[in-house]
């Protein structure tokens, strides 16, 4: 366990850390890093029940299969819940019993189509709207990977946990429904199969399947296909994905048709190419920054059955473990670590990469907010309101000028803000500066710009935490640019 000095007053629980002027607002805001760290006592005795992690998680990684998130994004109605729900009952995840229950209740409210969906859409309002509004987790295996499924809803109004739940996923399955004039309505402007795809890009994700589902009701026409392939050739090409980074696979999730076996005559005379759970399969597992500083991103706050307090969350970087002493920033509180879970199952310890839950002691509750950061006394997470970043705008109406409210999306944060300066534009293809402090800026630039946040929040540069360095920004419901952090100032 670590120990803090008593004659250090920052860094006493519950204090607060040193505070200096906002020259903008006027009020208090954090510095980016506590004035002074905190110090290992040397009488300090070692946690007789550590354990050297790094040692640990390679004899996991050589027992077990990787792990990989994904999500699952698209088009509202586009059919994600019932594709992915038909998929884990195919692999066994779901039981023939919970499954008849489901079709039996689906059945009385008039939604007999949606039982598949009804294994990830858990809540009573999302059943009787038949919408999908909040990020669904499952896990299942693949013949070589172990996969946590992140079920996003496709609906406009709640992209942001749309973000939240991308912002966790290493790769993604981007569902579109090939019936006439559905896909249409999704892909053009206005669709959410566009932006989707630009948010996984901008959140950091390169590989892609894409699943074009409802085959069955096109009667399997391999010209459908090969329309719908075309099209997203296209634009998923200038959103910045690997034409060999991207498969494509007809399916339909309703039938289960293509998603374990290929099932049907029709599809078999001219698709040779792999199901939807092979084409899973063949995701390639990213290298995890296990042996960085800790950083955890709080996305749930909740009460367990006993004492503390449950934490929820994805670590993006180095390890956690049973007895840890953590810091939790902003707060600037320091708590104990009693309990690690991954996947729901209780654990020793939990390394980047990792779907968490952990069981803090000694700390207030209410200090704990999502977007808060899990991190080591030793090597603290910055806190700032204003940055400096690089910013690519996508498809815009209203120039951005300075003064423009835009929200920005951080991890499972959604917080109220302003371009501060717009301090150059670039060329897209050099990064070259090709204008400085420019009026305005108009769609499809690259420009660097300061943006200036409503409250502190804690963020890294890009180069030293990926996940942490990367942000959107919306305005009026619409993504309007995606961001790397250059200077945290």
């Amino acid at each position: 366990g670590f120990i803090t000095p008593q004659d250090d007053k920052n860094w006493s629980r519950g204090s607060s850390p040193t505070r200096s002027p906002s020259p903008s607002s006027g009020r208090g805001t954090p510095n980016s890093t506590p004035s002074r760290q905190p110090q290992l006592l040397r009488s300090t005795p070692k946690n007789k029940h550590s354990i050297d992690v790094l040692n640990e998680y390679k004899k996991r990684q050589e027992m077990s299969k990787p792990q990989i998130n994904l999500v699952v994004i698209g088009h509202v109605d586009a059919g994600k819940s019932t594709l992915m729900g038909h998929l884990l009952f195919k692999l066994g995840q779901v039981s023939k019993k919970t499954m008849h229950k489901y079709e039996q209740e689906s059945q009385k409210i008039g939604k007999a189509s949606f039982m598949y969906a009804w294994v990830l859409d858990e809540t009573g309002e999302e059943r009787s709207r038949g919408v999908t509004m909040d990020i669904a987790q499952h896990q299942f295996e693949t013949e070589r990977l172990s996969v946590n499924l992140l079920d996003a809803p496709g609906h406009r109004d709640f992209i942001p946990n749309m973000i939240t739940g991308a912002a966790q996923a290493d790769v993604a399955v981007l569902v579109v429904d090939s019936t006439t004039g559905e896909f249409e309505s999704g892909f053009e402007s206005g669709g959410q199969t566009r932006e989707h795809a630009l948010l996984v890009r901008s959140l950091g994700v390169t590989q892609l399947v894409v699943a074009v589902n409802k085959m069955d009701m096109v009667d399997w026409a391999e010209g459908r296909f090969d329309e719908i392939v075309g099209k997203l050739k296209a634009f998923l090409k200038t959103a910045g994905f690997k034409e060999t980074d991207v498969r494509y696979v007809p399916c339909s999730g309703l039938t289960g048709e293509n998603l374990l076996n290929l099932s049907t005559e029709t599809i078999l005379s001219w698709y040779k190419g792999p199901t939807l759970s092979d084409c899973i399969d063949k995701f390639s597992p990213p290298v995890r920054p296990v042996d960085k500083p800790l950083r955890c991103c709080l996305s749930d706050i909740f009460k367990g059955q006993g004492s503390g307090v449950n934490i929820s969350g994805k670590i993006e970087s180095g390890h956690v473990q049973h007895g840890e002493i953590v810091l939790v920033l902003p707060a600037n509180d320091l708590a104990s670590v009693r309990g690690v879970s991954v996947n729901e199952l209780s654990c020793r310890y939990a390394v980047a990469g990792d779907q968490v839950v952990l069981t803090l002691n000694g700390i207030d509750p209410s200090v704990l907010t999502p977007g808060s950061v899990l991190c080591s006394p030793y090597s603290p997470v910055r806190i700032t309101t204003l940055i400096r970043s690089r910013i690519i705008i996508f498809d815009i109406d209203t120039p951005i000028t300075i003064g423009y409210p835009v929200l920005f999306h951080h991890q499972s944060v959604s917080e109220p803000a302003i371009i501060k300066r717009i301090i150059s534009q670039l060329n897209k293809s050099s990064g070259e500066i090709v204008k400085k402090k420019p009026r305005c800026l108009t769609k499809n630039c690259l420009a660097i710009v300061e943006v200036e946040l409503t409250r502190p929040l804690c963020v890294e540069l890009y180069q030293d935490c990926k996940e942490l360095g990367r942000f959107m920004l919306r305005y009026a419901g619409k993504t309007i640019a995606a961001g790397i952090i250059n200077k945290i100032l």
